[in-house]
């Protein structure tokens, strides 16, 4: 496989939320592994709360598919419908995946019981379970406060931090290249999915200026984006793999002189200041009209 990878047994796979997520549609999520080996340099789950439970390095959730007939099983008796979100913490399409086929397993029981899905990755593996996925699309039972809004099953969505293919070797080292995403979501978009860019996170003043989101919104709309979701770089944690250290290590290496600049939008904080933030969005929505793009999923 080419990756060193442990297999674990977990309890649960299927998390709820407390509330259904506004941006992902979302009322649960699953990560049929723990750990990727996309490497990027930036993701949130190293330091942040999200992270504390992974167990270290990167692990298969080899019983997930059993643990979860019981979990959807349960909910469907219920009628606890609602859009089950893959991809919240760790890609469904790892390398690894091509051969465990864990994700896939899940998709067919997902199918089973109806629910509807909202798949987030950076690989062109996607494009395997097509057929599965154009099946959920059509049997998925929409959740009451969804009805309406929503017209699809399935909604399959890219991820990406810049479509600089330069940028994107330094920040994501081990994840497909953005032109490799942007072709794979053209090809969703072809078979007739709803699809969509997720820019999360945006790199201050390497990707977030008016010139570099005017290119990745119109390479989005381009290659068939529905819609196009933004925002910020957030950074956590003081440990040595940690996303804060991790981040400012790589900067000061490639572009020392964003250093300054860029601990002096965040201070003492994980996230940038409420200015930056502001402006970026203004920004975000300004180029989403412009591209004639949507800038949430409904």
């Amino acid at each position: 496989m080419g990756e060193l990878i442990r297999k674990i047994k977990v309890k649960s796979v299927l998390n709820k939320q407390k509330y259904v997520d506004d941006w992902f549609l979302s009322g649960y999520s699953i990560n049929p592994y723990s750990g990727c080996s996309f490497n990027c340099v930036y993701c949130y789950t190293r330091g942040s709360k999200y992270g504390e439970h992974q167990v270290p390095g990167l692990a298969a959730k080899i019983n997930a598919p059993e643990v979860l007939v019981k979990q959807l099983k349960n909910r469907a008796r219920k009628k606890e419908y609602g859009f089950i979100a893959f991809g919240s913490a760790t890609d469904p399409y790892l390398p690894v995946e091509r051969d465990l086929k864990i994700t896939r397993e899940l998709l067919m029981i997902i199918l089973r019981f109806h629910f509807p899905v909202h798949l987030l990755t950076r690989s062109p593996l996607v494009l395997r379970d097509l057929d599965i996925l154009k099946k959920i699309g059509k049997k998925a039972i929409i959740p009451s406060e969804l009805e309406g809004k929503t017209d699809t099953g399935v909604v399959i969505s890219f991820s990406f931090s810049t479509t600089d293919e330069d940028l994107a070797r330094i920040f994501e080292p081990g994840a497909p290249s953005p032109q490799e995403r942007l072709e794979t979501m053209k090809k969703c978009k072809e078979k007739g999915f709803r699809v969509g860019a997720i820019c999360m996170p945006l790199l201050p003043f390497l990707s977030d200026s008016e010139e570099r989101l005017d290119e990745m919104i119109g390479k989005a709309k381009e290659y068939g984006a529905d819609f196009l979701m933004a925002s910020g770089l957030t950074l956590f944690g003081e440990g040595p793999q940690d996303c804060k250290t991790r981040y400012y290590k790589v900067l000061a290496e490639y572009f020392p002189e964003l250093v300054p600049k860029t601990r002096a939008i965040f201070g003492n904080s994980f996230a940038p200041s409420r200015k930056y933030q502001q402006e970026l969005h203004e920004r975000i929505v300004r180029l989403c009209q412009k591209h004639q793009i949507r800038n949430k999923i409904y």
